[in-house]
C-alpha cells in the first residue's frame, strides 16, 4: 500500500474497500444502470428524510417517488451551523469536514461521512489511471494557493510531501517567479501537472516566451490537469504546443468530489457512479438534454450531510446522447453568478464579453493575464497585466467589439497592473459584477 493511500486508512477511511466498491458499481452493465441509478436515488432520499431533521423539515411532506417535486437545494440554504445539518449519529469527530472555496460568494462549512469520502478519492484514483497517473506514486507540480499562516503553511507542505506533490504558490506569477519554476522542472522527474487553469495557462505563455517545451526540459511528463476555473480552446492548445503533453479538464467541488473528468476520447465524463447530475432550468425543472440550464448534483452516498438536487452554482448542458451509464458533460458554460445585465435590458454571460475581449488583446502576446469588472449597468473595467500599456487603437478596438457583440454606448475603463489579485487561495475569477 502506498503512503498516500496507508494515510487515508489510518485516518479511517478505507480506500481499499472504497476502491472495491467502485469497481463493482462500474461492472454494472449498461441495460441495468438506471436500476441501479433509480434505486441509490429513492435509497439516499429516505435516509436522510429518517435520519436528518434539517433535510426532513424541507422533505418530509413529499413522495420519495416524484423526484421532480423534491427540494433543491441552494449553497445559502447550507449556511448555518453545521450541527445543525449533520445526520443523526454523525458529530464533526466522526466524519470528514471542509469548507467550500466561496468563489461563488456563499461558503460554509460541510461534511462527508467516512466511506463517502474514501469513495470519492477512489474516484479520483480510477480517473487519473486512465492517464497512467498514480497518486502514491506519481510525482505531481501543483499550481495553487497555499495558507500563508504559519500552521495551515505547514499543515499543505505536510500534505503535499504525503502526496508527492511539489507545490507552487500562484499568489506570484512574475517572469521572475516562473524562471524559478521553469529551473525546478529542469532538476525534478515530474509525472504531471496539477493546478488553476489561468496558473498554469500564463506558465505555458511564458515557455513560449521563451521558446521552451516543458517535454523537452523535464522528459518525465505525462500529463496536465487543469481544474476550478474555465477552459478555453486557445489556452488549452497554446498548452498542447508548449507543454508537449495531454491537457485534462477536471471539474469538481470540494463537497462532492469529481464531478466529470475528461476521457482519452476527450469527453468530459460525468462521475454517474457517485453522483446524479441534472439540468434545470431557473424553475427547477428538467431541460432537454444538450440545452444549457443549471446544474444540480445529488451524492448518492453521503449519509452524513444531503446534498441532494444540490445547485452547485454553475451552468453549463448534458450531451443529447442520453447514456445513465456515461453521461457527458458538454458544455460548463460558467458560474450563474456570472452575467452581465446591461442597460437595455438585455442579460448575457460574462463569459461572452471575455471571448470578445480576450480575441483582441491577445493577439500580440502583450497582454498575460486580465479580468472584466462590472461596476455599473454601462460601465466595465478591464483590468490587465502586460508588458506594456495598451495604446489607442487597441483600446478603440475593444471597445468597437463591445459594442458589436453586446451593446453600443457601454463605458469602458482601462486600468494596467503589475500583478493581478488572486486573493482567494490563488483563483483568478475571470469576470466580476459588483452590482
Amino acid at each position: 500500500m502506498g503512503l498516500f493511500n496507508w494515510t487515508l486508512q489510518l485516518k479511517g477511511y478505507d480506500i481499499a474497500f472504497a476502491k472495491a466498491e467502485l469497481s463493482r458499481i462500474q461492472s454494472i452493465p449498461a441495460s441495468e444502470y438506471p436500476d441501479y441509478i433509480a434505486k441509490k436515488k429513492a435509497e439516499i432520499v429516505a435516509y436522510h428524510k429518517k435520519h436528518n431533521p434539517f433535510y426532513k423539515k424541507r422533505a418530509a411532506h413529499l413522495s420519495d417517488l416524484d423526484w421532480n417535486d423534491l427540494p433543491v437545494l441552494t449553497k445559502s440554504d447550507l449556511q448555518q451551523p453545521l450541527t445543525q445539518r449533520l445526520s443523526k449519529g454523525f458529530t464533526p469527530k466522526n466524519v470528514y469536514v471542509n469548507k467550500t472555496s466561496g468563489s461563488s460568494g456563499h461558503p460554509f462549512v460541510f461534511a462527508k461521512d467516512k466511506f463517502s469520502h474514501a469513495l470519492s478519492w477512489a474516484s479520483f484514483m480510477d480517473r487519473y489511471d486512465w492517464y497512467d497517473l498514480d497518486v502514491n506514486r506519481s510525482r505531481q507540480a501543483r499550481f495553487y494557493g497555499i495558507p500563508l499562516d504559519f500552521v495551515g503553511y505547514r499543515k499543505e507542505r505536510l500534505k503535499d510531501w504525503i502526496g508527492k506533490r511539489y507545490r507552487f504558490p500562484v499568489f506570484d506569477l512574475s517572469d521572475e517567479k516562473l524562471a524559478g519554476v521553469l529551473k525546478k522542472f529542469e532538476t525534478t522527474p515530474f509525472d504531471y501537472l496539477n493546478g488553476y487553469t489561468s496558473s498554469i495557462v500564463l506558465f505555458a505563455k511564458f515557455l513560449k516566451q521563451k521558446n521552451n517545451i516543458l517535454k523537452e526540459v523535464c522528459p518525465s511528463l505525462k500529463a496536465c490537469i487543469v481544474t476550478s476555473e474555465m477552459l478555453f480552446d486557445s489556452d488549452k492548445q497554446l498548452m498542447e504546443a508548449q507543454f508537449g503533453i495531454p491537457i485534462i479538464n477536471e471539474y469538481g467541488a470540494s463537497e462532492l468530489g469529481l464531478i466529470a473528468f475528461q476521457n482519452r476520447e476527450g469527453h468530459f465524463q460525468v462521475d454517474s457512479e457517485l453522483l446524479f447530475v441534472e439540468i434545470l432550468d431557473d424553475n427547477n425543472q428538467p431541460v432537454p438534454d444538450g440545452t444549457a440550464g443549471n446544474i444540480v448534483v445529488t451524492s448518492l452516498y453521503n449519509k452524513a450531510h444531503p446534498f441532494i438536487r444540490y445547485a452547485i452554482g454553475d451552468i453549463g448542458t448534458l450531451s443529447q446522447k442520453e447514456n445513465l451509464k456515461y453521461p457527458v458533460l458538454e458544455k460548463l458554460i460558467g458560474r450563474t453568478n456570472d452575467i452581465a445585465r446591461l442597460p437595455s435590458g438585455k442579460v448575457v454571460p460574462g463569459l461572452t464579453f471575455y471571448y470578445v475581449t480576450k480575441s483582441v488583446i491577445e493577439e500580440d502576446g502583450n497582454v498575460s493575464e486580465f479580468v472584466i469588472e462590472q461596476t455599473a449597468m454601462d460601465t466595465f473595467k478591464i483590468i490587465y497585466k502586460a508588458k506594456r500599456k495598451l495604446n489607442a487603437a487597441e483600446e478603440n478596438a475593444i471597445i468597437k467589439a463591445t459594442y458589436t457583440y453586446l451593446e453600443d454606448d457601454l463605458n469602458i475603463i482601462f486600468e494596467k497592473v503589475d500583478l493581478m489579485d488572486r486573493s482567494n487561495r490563488g483563483k483568478l475569477k475571470q469576470f466580476v459584477s459588483k452590482i
